[in-house]
């Protein structure tokens, strides 16, 4: 039955995978742990002010150092359960139980899985396939991401754009296969678009010399 790369049969389900790894709160807090690092950067602006202000009073290079490191080690320890909880909702993958014909899915989010559901409360699957095509003379390739929204019978569940670089019509043809008989309706819409040219400033640049130099005569 799944005969895309994204849907993986296993013995009791069939399973969209959307982002690969273990669920469950410690995974994910975890997996948190190191993107939580990166907030000390982000936030080192007003970190770096506090440090000046604290040289132009007087305070010893020892004592600076140590306040700056007492700042970046507050700004991880509050934005690192900040960051999991902020994750904790991404969907990980769907799961269809049973293998042949679902009659239940769960999703299974970064904090572990949810309560599963009768197959009929999914009313319907859109996918969205976006290509960024470069411009001519562009030498980056092009740019495949895919979207996933599931309508169910009480509200609906959007995953953010992911890289993709399977075929989306293949993908939409196997889940109607796996969802046909539960009378799931599979929507796939593709937009394409070419990538925008980055701003060149000669022009700004010739016309201010061609200006200066007309001012010279």
């Amino acid at each position: 039955m799944a005969t895309d790369p994204l849907l993986r049969q296993g013995p009791d389900s069939t399973d969209l995978v959307l982002r690969a790894g273990p669920a469950g709160p410690t995974w994910n807090a975890l997996t948190s742990a190191g993107s939580a690092l990166f907030i000390p950067f982000v936030l080192g602006a007003p970190t770096l002010v506090v440090a000046f202000g604290m040289a132009l009073a007087g305070a010893r290079a020892s004592t600076v150092f140590v306040v700056v490191g007492v700042i970046a080690g507050l700004e991880y320890l509050i934005g690192w359960p900040a960051l999991a909880f902020s994750r904790a909702r991404d969907i990980l993958r769907v799961e269809f139980a049973p293998t042949g014909v679902p009659a239940s899915l769960r999703l299974v989010r970064a904090a572990g899985p949810d309560d599963w559901l009768p197959v009929d409360t999914l009313r319907e699957v859109r996918l969205t396939h976006e290509v960024v095509e470069p411009y001519q003379g562009d030498y980056k390739p092009a740019v495949s991401t895919l979207a996933l929204e599931l309508v169910l019978r009480d509200g609906r569940e959007r995953l953010a754009p992911l890289p993709f670089e399977g075929d989306p019509q293949r993908l939409a043809d196997a889940l109607k296969a796996l969802l046909g008989p539960a009378a799931v309706v599979v929507r796939l819409r593709t937009e394409r678009r070419t990538r925008d040219r980055p701003r060149s400033h000669s022009t700004w640049f010739s016309g201010g010399s061609a200006s200066a130099n007309s001012g010279g005569g």
